[in-house]
């Protein structure tokens, strides 16, 4: 391995090298920034401060990255496309529908477990990222949005808040739109607390067709940096949430 492509390695408690240090574009893997080190709740809660993710395989070390640029959704730019303004009307009206927040983590990380993210044929969430974001989530940093239909999880999606600063991990669904409804809620949750934006970390067609675009990784962390001081909210929904996305913008047909 070249000199340029040294990569950091990390012994629990390491600080991270800054987000800037990732490998860049010209490199194998753009926004790697270091392996090894730790997944407990003060190292997680130190990457998400400073921008940084980690994202490995089954039989790799921890991974760190920080990419960039960086896939954010702006909650002003969320696209309420048509079918699902329709969906949601019928969701909010139906008294067998609900939105639950944190009533079952462990039963939404589980099934994300299962889902590959676009493009990719295997899971990214190891049994030891599993472990890591229940820890996170007992101390409060991890959450999960879930869509009921019927008594029974239908789709959901997990995410970190610290702060003011919220960050989607990944989703699932087990129902038609069943995870588009919880980000949908999730929007709504965020816009009622004044919170601007989800971090998606990665760009995904999917992502792009519901408003989420690129910014610069320095633009990101900066962000990050002052929203993770705010108070964080209360994390629980309640069905006058809705009304904020009345508020969006139609998208273009």
């Amino acid at each position: 391995m070249s000199p340029s492509l040294r990569l950091p390695w990390l012994d629990p408690g390491d600080p991270f090298p800054p987000a800037f240090q990732a490998w860049d574009a010209s490199q194998p893997a753009p926004g790697l920034l270091a392996a090894g080190g730790a997944l407990d709740v003060p190292t997680l809660e130190r990457a998400y401060q400073g921008g940084i993710f980690p994202w490995f395989s089954e039989g790799q070390p921890i991974l760190w990255w920080s990419t960039d640029p960086r896939m954010v959704l702006f909650t002003a730019e969320f696209k309420l496309h048509r079918s699902l303004r329709k969906t949601l009307q019928r969701f909010v009206a139906d008294p067998r529908c609900e939105i639950r927040f944190d009533h079952d983590f462990a039963g939404v990380i589980r099934a994300c477990a299962g889902t590959p993210r676009e493009g990719q044929s295997g899971t990214w969430i190891v049994p030891d990222m599993v472990r890591a974001y229940e820890a996170f989530y007992a101390a409060g940093r991890a959450h999960s949005v879930e869509t009921w239909i019927d008594g029974r999880l239908a789709g959901g999606l997990y995410c970190v808040n610290l702060g003011q600063a919220v960050f989607g991990e990944s989703m699932f669904t087990h129902a038609p739109d069943a995870s588009k409804i919880a980000l949908a809620a999730l929007v709504a949750f965020c816009r009622a607390h004044r919170i601007e934006c989800i971090d998606c970390q990665q760009n995904t067609r999917h992502l792009a067709s519901l408003g989420a675009r690129e910014i610069p990784r320095q633009a990101f962390v900066a962000a990050v940096a002052e929203r993770a001081r705010r108070p964080a909210p209360r994390w629980e929904f309640l069905p006058v949430y809705w009304r904020e996305l009345s508020l969006l913008p139609k998208p273009a047909a």
